[in-house]
């Protein structure tokens, strides 16, 4: 039963600060709007948080397997609190240019935090679960789900402590309850959770398994091809429809609570195998398939389709988008445990999640300059290209388990 207490724990721990994460992400993009900020300089807010996030992957690994899961997890809150503070002492009466210098390191230091909790919590997941590979799908849908859901109520928080506490107010909330989960998380975890012995060089680091290595270039084309029109092309698609900025915080919220909730649930959508891979990784292939298909369908209809009801037509087939990325997001973040050894998983996790930081990078930068060229349905274009990437480094996958790996998930 120890384990099931700390998967509560650390899901717990994750929620708080997930919440807090969304919650920032909408103060940001709410406020500098607010002040006359372009979609495009909002991306520009978030560029140094994905940037530090490959950083923050690649070291939190490395540092979870040699110094303990919790102290991560605690670093990642420590961090997030020291981020909200940074933002809190933000002078109205500065220069445009010193406020988004001081607001985009102030992002970096929260893009630490968000990858380092991230890396941490769900390198836990591996080390707390103990019922095989059914239980391990289980555990990471449902966590991946629900933080995602907790991410979405985040965006409507923000919206409320914004308009109910102001800018600073709110992030004094917010690092108010990130102490108390802090406090929590010091005196109910054990310090050794997770440990191993960490790789001794950077050669040894990155000589990951190719399954490992190919499941981290499919990470990096899957959630570029999400933020690619997400991020940017999205939000201006909708204003340009006559959207007001509130209605669209809305459909972002609501679509990504939505999104969470299906992925907690894909384990019930997914065909199982005793094995954890011989059907999951054709599921992979048949799901990252219909993706595809999705973005591209769009991309027809916005460039070559009806002039009326466009927003409506676009909200709906990217409503589709989300339930099928939600249950191939669920499966790779379940493939990328089951592939990883017991003994370095935090390694394993935080080199995954590193391309994930990677792939948002990219689908921002992206999602700024394809909507300034050709609107959303560009952004819709590069998705499909991304997916149709995506898809084919899943046809490389091993779909039979190693001799480590059913050792592994029969732990």
């Amino acid at each position: 039963m120890s384990g099931v207490r700390n998967y509560a724990i650390v899901t717990a721990s994750y929620w708080s600060f997930t919440l807090t994460d969304g919650a920032l992400r909408m103060l940001v993009l709410l406020h500098f709007y607010s002040l006359g900020y372009t979609p495009f300089m909002l991306a520009f807010l978030f560029l140094l948080y994905e940037t530090a996030g490959i950083f923050a992957n690649l070291g939190g690994g490395w540092l979870a397997a040699r110094f303990g899961i919790p102290r991560m997890l605690m670093t990642g809150l420590s961090l997030q609190i020291a981020g909200l503070a940074m933002l809190s002492a933000l002078n109205p009466e500065w220069s445009a240019s010193l406020s988004v210098a001081w607001v985009v390191a102030a992002q970096g230091i929260a893009g630490v935090a968000k990858d380092l909790t991230k890396t941490a919590s769900k390198s836990a997941i591996k080390a707390t679960s103990e019922g095989g590979s059914g239980q391990l799908f289980r555990w990471v849908a449902w966590f991946t789900g629900s933080k995602n859901a907790m991410k979405g109520v985040g965006f409507f928080v923000g919206g409320l402590l914004l308009q109910t506490v102001g800018f600073r107010g709110a992030l004094w909330c917010m690092g108010g309850l990130l102490l108390a989960v802090l406090a929590s998380v010091a005196f109910s975890l054990p310090r050794t959770l997770g440990k191993a012995k960490a790789s001794r060089s950077f050669r040894e680091f990155f000589a990951k398994s190719r399954s490992i290595n190919l499941m981290a270039a499919a990470r990096v084309f899957l959630f570029g091809s999400r933020d690619v029109w997400f991020v940017v092309g999205l939000p201006v698609f909708l204003y340009s429809q006559g959207w007001h900025y509130m209605e669209v915080a809305g459909f972002l919220a609501s679509w990504t609570i939505g999104y969470g909730l299906v992925q907690a649930i894909a384990p019930s959508v997914i065909r199982r195998s005793g094995d954890g891979l011989s059907r999951e990784v054709p599921e992979a292939r048949l799901w990252g398939a219909i993706l595809t298909a999705i973005p591209l369908v769009l991309a027809l209809l916005l460039s070559f389709g009806p002039r009326t009801h466009l927003d409506l037509i676009v909200v709906a087939g990217l409503c589709v988008f989300g339930f099928a990325f939600a249950v191939i997001s669920s499966l790779h973040s379940y493939l990328i445990l089951a592939y990883a050894g017991s003994e370095k998983a935090a390694e394993d996790v935080g080199f995954y999640y590193a391309a994930n930081a990677a792939g948002r990078l990219a689908g921002i930068l992206l999602s700024g300059i394809l909507t300034q060229a050709g609107g959303l349905a560009a952004g819709l274009w590069g998705s499909a290209i991304m997916l149709a990437l995506c898809l084919t480094i899943t046809f490389l996958l091993p779909a039979a388990a190693t001799a480590r790996q059913a050792a592994a998930s029969s732990v």
